[in-house]
């Protein structure tokens, strides 16, 4: 089963996939209006992100400010800042403006509500005794590394994601420990043969609907039962949390 990832670390890695967006875009731009020289598309675009960018800062908080308490344990606006982060670039992802009044407000919920479980869920981790190593932090880390082109394309997704390599090593930690937890303690019953039968039948409707010849459900079974496999895993996880929830004492603070 594929692992879980902390979401704190895809700041890094959304910050890299924002900036090839935004060259992307740049690119086609040129190839759409060639009536426009080179340099004012490019002054263009530039303006057009720098006020985005602008739009997205004022939505973060003071990094020493305390956004929220977990059973006593404070979240940190500095934590806040990084999820907030990784779903403003989710959002540019899909197409949609982050900083529209509606999305603000979803953004801001979605990521108080992604920090209080986390926590919650970490707290659990050490309780129950789940630990990261040295060697599996050093192991992430330099696999996290191999995601960008070289060192200097790494440190500046770092600095733009809020991080320096001592809290990206601590956030490489929470997700080790993070993971075997949700491996250990969240196991979800076995995806049956009639479940997977019932999503092909629904998939290959739909692709007959469109014209499209679906594949033989033997060449697609693994990636479906793998795929129902994580739904039903993160289905108990949101459960999970709830429950942890009706013992805990949570005060949001913003």
């Amino acid at each position: 089963m594929k692992k879980l990832m902390y979401p704190f670390l895809l700041v890094l890695l959304s910050a890299v996939l924002a900036a090839c967006g935004a060259d992307d875009e740049s690119k086609t731009a040129d190839k759409e209006d060639k009536g426009k020289t080179a340099e004012t598309d490019q002054q263009e675009q530039q303006k057009k992100m720098e006020e985005m960018q602008k739009k997205m800062e004022e939505q973060k908080l003071d990094e020493d400010k305390t956004v929220a308490i977990v059973n006593d344990q404070e979240i940190l606006g500095r934590e806040y800042n990084s999820v907030l982060t990784s779903s403003q670039t989710m959002y540019q992802q899909m197409g949609q403006d982050p900083t529209s009044e509606e999305a603000a407000v979803q953004i801001k919920k979605q990521t108080l509500d992604s920090l209080v479980g986390q926590t919650l869920l970490l707290q659990e981790a050490d309780k129950k005794g789940y630990k990261a190593s040295d060697e599996e932090v050093k192991k992430q880390l330099e696999e996290t590394k191999g995601q960008f082109n070289d060192d200097k394309e790494f440190e500046t997704a770092m600095q733009q994601a809020g991080l320096d390599k001592g809290s990206l090593e601590d956030e490489i930690a929470n997700n080790i420990k993070y993971t075997k937890y949700i491996e250990s303690e969240i196991k979800p019953e076995e995806v049956t043969d009639a479940e997977i039968k019932k999503y092909y039948d629904e998939y290959a409707s739909q692709g007959n609907a469109e014209g499209q010849e679906p594949p033989k459900l033997e060449e697609v079974k693994p990636q479906i039962k793998k795929q129902l496999e994580q739904q039903k895993q993160q289905e108990m996880l949101v459960k999970h949390v709830e429950e942890l929830k009706k013992n805990a004492k949570i005060d949001i603070k913003v």
